[in-house]
């Protein structure tokens, strides 16, 4: 979709991996480097667009207007930076935990398997069970009061989604999967305004094609070991985790 060509998909990745350290192995200079080094490749990107448009979306990013005005190199290269980690790491971490939490409750792995048209629900509910954007901050423009709490602008406000999806006085029985779950209004894309995710769309279509997948191709899927040792990434912004071993008996046809 952004025009990254297939045999340089794995650089970028490694790039994403190192540069937003997720990896405590990683150095701040092998993380500074890998930013950079994406920052250049989005450049020449840019360059090579701008003679060469095609159908993608760093052509269209281009070539667009706003307000009159078209973006910036310097702009597309930084969306283009955000857009690996937004557009990547979120919808990764969802497919692997949501996949590891219907293994750790067969009945409702069950219910989506025997009717997949149960996957978009199931799909809400493992944003809101396993959300992946742990939290953000932001900034308070004016003088205010949430929740009966005064906050002076300028203050920051640290909102952590996680925590609001299993929130009892919004969710009965907060802390267990129910796939059929409706009305959902869990707060994994936020909580609406000019801040709701805008690849929301996008993810939720990813994670139907590839649940679909997983559920009707991998026979006898399991996991491995305790998942509590499973190794999480390094991140208080982003819930996942480094590994997550998984074994089957047989692979059937494409859907």
């Amino acid at each position: 979709m952004v025009g990254v060509p297939e045999e340089d998909r794995a650089q970028v990745f490694d790039w994403t991996e190192k540069t937003f350290g997720f990896d405590a192995s990683v150095t701040p200079e092998e993380r500074a480097q890998a930013a950079t080094d994406m920052f250049m490749y989005a450049d020449a990107m840019c360059s090579e667009r701008a003679d060469n448009p095609s159908d993608d979306l760093m052509s269209v990013l281009l070539h667009a207007e706003v307000e009159g005005e078209k973006l910036t190199a310097f702009q597309i290269e930084l969306f283009f930076m955000l857009l690996q980690n937004a557009g990547s790491e979120t919808t990764r971490n969802l497919i692997t935990t949501g996949t590891l939490a219907l293994l750790q409750n067969q009945d409702q792995c069950d219910i989506v398997r025997n009717d997949l048209s149960v996957i978009p629900t199931a799909i809400e509910e493992l944003l809101r069970f396993s959300t992946p954007v742990i939290q953000f901050t932001r900034t308070a423009t004016v003088d205010t009061e949430l929740g009966g709490k005064k906050i002076k602008a300028g203050e920051r406000v640290l909102m952590v989604y996680a925590s609001a999806n299993r929130d009892e006085r919004a969710f009965e029985n907060p802390d267990s999967i129910d796939v059929r779950r409706n009305p959902n209004d869990h707060v994994a894309f936020g909580a609406g305004g000019p801040h709701f995710c805008l690849g929301a769309n996008l993810a939720r279509i990813e994670g139907r094609i590839m649940f679909e997948e997983i559920l009707t191709r991998f026979k006898g899927l399991r996991f491995v070991g305790d998942p509590a040792e499973y190794p999480r990434v390094h991140s208080n912004l982003i819930d996942g985790f480094a590994h997550v071993p998984i074994e089957w008996e047989s692979i059937g046809a494409p859907s």
